[in-house]
């Protein structure tokens, strides 16, 4: 196994984004094994839209966490205040 690819499936990132693309795959009836049986031009498409949905699903994780940090610190320095 390269390098590369271990520390691609060690990074928590990485299994993320890889679980989204499977997720969207499966909704459009594919998985990642099915679609190396696909024409290499809808394979491609497939596989562009699933990661675009991944990075999508990523920076939602990615805010939601900044706002909760946020949220954290703000309680934690009493800065939040109820109306």
């Amino acid at each position: 196994m390269s390098e590369e690819l271990k520390f691609r499936m060690e990074d928590p990132e990485a299994k993320l984004a890889t679980a989204y693309i499977e997720e969207y795959l499966h909704q459009h009836g594919h998985t990642m094994e099915s679609i190396c049986a696909l024409p290499k031009e809808q394979a491609k498409q497939l596989m562009i839209e699933a990661s675009t949905y991944a990075a999508v699903k990523l920076a939602e994780v990615d805010t939601k966490a900044r706002a909760v940090k946020e949220i954290h610190g703000a309680v934690g320095s009493g800065q939040l205040q109820s109306d």
